[in-house]
């Protein structure tokens, strides 16, 4: 049977690293319990959660400020790697005082936000990758004599959960690094963002809340919301009908949420320029309101004021039992085939449902219509949690069911698939609680 479902996906899932940090060159964007990589889908809503919405605009809609080409200059944020050994060149500050003293190792061909000649906050973000570091620079401006000058700089060890200094300004209003929020088309094409997004808001209260560090306004009503205000997509929010990409990001928006960084446009949310973005694809998530959305309340997961590492959430249950004599012939044609009963179990923990989920993966004996097949799969509970971590995961428990299906054992079953807090670790105890949910069927 064809793989209708994006074939190149599924070559890329066969070697998908799974839930690994959300990093680049080899360094993470901070530790793994940072407040960035850390999930809020259950933490309590913030107070003034309507208020702040209505404020923003609830009425208004979501803008992906990132894409292709806008403008003929790359559509977003920027970024650049480099070496270890990149020559560092002086710069100078506008506010000097804010900022962390150069040199930095600026790249003569660095890119700007908005391009060369851009009159907008001409960005520039730097990760040297020999010594995981990150720099950013706010209305970067390279001179004649080599050197550079800029609004702000602001530079993050990546390996550390250090915050900046209190009331201290970074390259973004907020005091926030500005690289680990953006929406990056590497992580989207892998299938999951694993941290929180960055966005603007028209109107913002004088003050911050962590891990904000910094304010930029005069307003003091309760109903602006303060820089570094946590917001994230409401749970009961519908994505079936948004393609495979739009909803890893709409899934990272319920799960990690978003950081609100600077003083800009209602519901813009950044990422980083890619030509292989498909503009269209990235403008239907115009369609979500403001009042799709809810602010949360981060306090519980503060450890300290002056630092990003966060509380983690605590471990979920385990998933319910599966009923007596479940299998993985999940459309039930007596046969367990990669290409369909494979599929299906990923593209539902992906969250597809409907004919998304059912498209061109039933086999052809098939005693299991669409609607049977979504609410047979309902029904699995602890069978698709493979690695035995309480969470069934496309990219770890999927992705190995799938690998078992095309015949993979040993090393290649579970390389890069298993969750950090897995409790069945090695090749075999995985294949043997795989085989029992086939023995038992055809």
């Amino acid at each position: 049977m064809r793989l209708t479902l994006a074939g190149s996906l599924f070559a890329a899932l066969l070697s998908l690293p799974a839930h690994a940090l959300p990093g680049l060159g080899g360094c993470s964007m901070f530790p793994p319990a940072n407040i960035w990589n850390t999930a809020i889908d259950t933490a309590p809503l913030d107070v003034n959660s309507d208020a702040y919405v209505a404020t923003i605009g609830s009425a208004g809609h979501v803008h992906p400020d990132f894409g292709t080409v806008y403008n003929g200059a790359p559509n977003g944020i920027p970024y650049v790697l480099v070496p270890g050994g990149q020559p560092s060149v002086a710069i100078t500050f506008q506010y000097n005082s804010e900022s962390d003293p150069g040199p930095y190792p600026i790249p003569p061909d660095a890119p700007i936000e908005g391009g060369p000649s851009s009159n907008g906050d001409r960005h520039v973000l730097i990760v040297d990758t020999g010594h995981c570091k990150l720099y950013e620079i706010y209305n970067a401006r390279p001179q004649a004599d080599g050197t550079w000058h800029g609004g702000s700089g602001a530079v993050w060890d990546l390996n550390s959960n250090a915050l900046r200094p209190s009331t201290w300004t970074s390259a973004d209003a907020a005091g926030l690094p500005i690289l680990p929020g953006l929406v990056r088309y590497d992580e989207v094409a892998g299938g999951e963002i694993a941290h929180a997004l960055r966005f603007t808001a028209p109107q913002t209260r004088n003050t911050f809340v962590w891990p904000g560090r910094h304010q930029a306004s005069s307003l003091t009503d309760v109903q602006y919301p303060p820089m570094g205000q946590r917001f994230r997509l409401k749970a009961a929010f519908d994505i079936s009908s948004y393609s495979a990409a739009m909803k890893v990001i709409l899934r990272a928006l319920k799960k990690y949420g978003m950081l609100l960084a600077d003083n800009g446009s209602s519901w813009f949310i950044s990422g980083a320029p890619d030509p292989r973005w498909d503009d269209n694809d990235l403008h239907t998530l115009q369609q979500i309101s403001g009042d799709s959305f809810e602010a949360v309340d981060e306090t519980a997961l503060q450890v300290g004021a002056n630092s990003g590492l966060a509380v983690q959430p605590a471990p979920p249950p385990p998933l319910p039992a599966p009923p007596a004599g479940a299998t993985y012939d999940i459309d039930g044609d007596g046969h367990y085939d990669a290409l369909t009963d494979g599929v299906l179990i990923v593209r539902y923990l992906l969250g597809m449902r409907g004919p998304d989920l059912v498209q061109g993966a039933i086999g052809a004996n098939a005693t299991r219509n669409a609607e049977e097949i979504e609410t047979y799969l309902g029904t699995l509970g602890a069978a698709l949690d493979v690695d035995g971590n309480h969470v069934a995961d496309a990219l770890t428990d999927g992705l190995i069911i799938m690998r078992r299906l095309f015949g993979l054992n040993g090393t290649p079953l579970i390389a890069v698939a298993i969750a950090v807090n897995a409790t069945r670790t090695t090749p075999e105890a995985v294949a043997a609680y795989i085989d029992g949910f086939m023995q038992q069927g055809p």
